[in-house]
């Protein structure tokens, strides 16, 4: 039977999409305007007082005024908005502080004010909506839903509620949805990850699921404890799953896993959110990419990643992007974050429209030798290995071995496989050819006989479930990097005999 909801959801999708079309189709012109409405807005705050946004016309004044700062950088302004006082960053107090477990500062304050939390729920709904437009498929909205989320629990500190992001947006699901909405609240307000799995597993169970979105690491929990359970594939549980709606990590290295799990393909849409803004969406499902929201609170700037550490590097806007390059992307926006570096790189996939990739993580990145290999390069070049094999990965991270026992350094990859290859130096042997054919400097270095080829070290079975819950980050929005310029992770593994 069709319901009068799953026959609304079209019309309302159709006008989303003509809506998101026009500032699409505009992408200068709407970057110009989100431009001098945040500069406008911020003239009279502190940090608009000290750096003279009442003289700032252009970006070129902008980038004469405000450098680029991370949250290091920004964190006197931060401090001073924590303890209470109004008008710092942008007007007002913000009414959230979304609190994040940064790897390099401890704690994060990021703010989340009346104007740019709005941002946060339209571009999680638009990108359901911009599906549903695409494919005619509105028939899940009548089935449960699940959001795998940090615990809805706030506490207030001077006035400003303080939580996890996901726990703040749980605050904003509309009333339509309520009723579809899995887990309950007071499963969601478990604090312990793997309880809270359980729960979900015992709550989901009986009911109608439809659309399952989170992690795909921590979803992957989720679906396995499933299938121990029941001893099915989550497909034949859920027999009207059809939507898989993900962020904050590459899908690609989930996805022979997912399907195995699942037993069937299952359409999904990928998002690109974070603390500090709703950045992207994916809005074709044939498209590779994600819509770059241009429309949203945040003035976009890009610098190239090769040129990032240089000593004054060119800031660019949208309208100077080039297809197929590394950037550090920079924002300033409506919570009042001003020339800020999130950390990630992203490339550009097509500039008509504005179309992302997330390619890593400044920080997370391996030149230990001058190779500047990428969290984009190790995950394509796992991908092809693994393509039209029976090899399946859970996760995995590499390093860079600078001292070995015995002949030259390499790259050390430690891999979870769900099912082995029988000869781990012929996969290897793959990787490594995938690589040197991504990456100039690494084919040099290896060429060259500076390094050796990749080694591989498999990790037990839960070895990185174990690893994150050793350093209390299991759950929630955390996730392991892809890549890393030391070895302070990998020193603490499980390692496999």
């Amino acid at each position: 039977m069709i319901s009068l909801k799953s026959i609304l959801a079209k019309p309302f999708a159709k006008r989303v999409y003509k809506k998101t079309m026009k500032w699409a189709e505009n992408p200068i012109a709407t970057q110009e305007r989100v431009f001098q409405e945040l500069i406008s807005e911020a003239t009279s705050t502190l940090f608009g007082k000290d750096h003279d946004f009442i003289s700032i016309n252009s970006h070129e004044d902008f980038v004469k005024r405000v450098p680029v700062r991370d949250y290091e950088g920004l964190k006197p302004y931060i401090e001073t908005v924590v303890a209470g006082e109004e008008n710092i960053l942008w007007k007002g107090k913000p009414i959230y502080f979304a609190k994040t477990s940064g790897t390099t500062s401890g704690s994060k304050y990021i703010p989340i004010t009346k104007e740019s939390m709005p941002s946060h729920v339209e571009a999680a709904r638009n990108a359901i909506l911009m599906y549903i437009h695409e494919t005619g498929h509105s028939e899940f909205v009548n089935g449960k839903m699940i959001f795998l989320q940090g615990s809805p629990i706030l506490k207030e500190q001077n006035g400003i509620q303080l939580g996890r992001l996901s726990g703040i947006v749980a605050h904003y699901v509309p009333k339509y949805l309520q009723k579809n909405r899995l887990p309950s609240w007071e499963t969601n307000c478990i604090e312990d990850w793997e309880t809270k799995v359980d729960a979900i597993v015992e709550e989901t169970l009986p009911e109608n699921m439809t659309v399952i979105s989170g992690i795909p690491s921590w979803v992957q929990m989720y679906f396995e404890r499933i299938q121990h359970k029941t001893g099915k594939k989550v497909g034949d549980v859920f027999k009207n799953f059809n939507l898989f709606i993900f962020g904050g990590v590459n899908y690609e290295p989930y996805r022979a896993k997912f399907e195995n799990l699942i037993g069937r393909p299952v359409a999904s849409i990928e998002l690109y959110p974070a603390s500090e803004g709703f950045f992207a969406y994916q809005d074709k499902q044939n498209e590779k990419g994600m819509l770059l929201l241009l429309n949203s609170g945040i003035f976009y700037e890009f610098i190239k990643a090769d040129a990032f550490f240089d000593e004054n590097p060119e800031r660019i806007t949208i309208k100077d992007v080039e297809v197929g390059v590394n950037y550090v992307m920079i924002i300033s926006t409506n919570a009042g974050l001003w020339a800020y570096n999130l950390g990630d790189t992203v490339e550009f996939i097509s500039v008509k429209p504005y179309r992302v990739i997330v390619s890593g993580r400044i920080k997370h990145f391996i030149s230990a030798f001058g190779e500047h290999v990428i969290g984009k390069e190790v995950e394509q070049a796992m991908q092809e290995a693994i393509e039209n094999t029976n090899i399946s990965v859970t996760e995995f991270t590499v390093a860079p071995q600078i001292t070995p026992n015995k002949g030259l350094p390499y790259h050390e990859w430690f891999i979870e496989f769900e099912n082995a290859p029988e000869d781990l130096s012929e996969l290897a042997d793959k990787i490594d050819k995938s690589l040197q054919k991504q990456n100039t400097y690494y084919f040099d270095l290896i060429q060259g006989k500076v390094l050796q080829p990749l080694k591989i070290t498999k990790v037990k079975k839960n070895g990185f479930q174990d690893y994150m819950k050793s350093v209390g980050k299991l759950g929630g929005q955390n996730k392991i990097p892809r890549l890393s310029n030391d070895r302070k992770i990998v020193e603490g593994f499980p390692h496999s005999d």
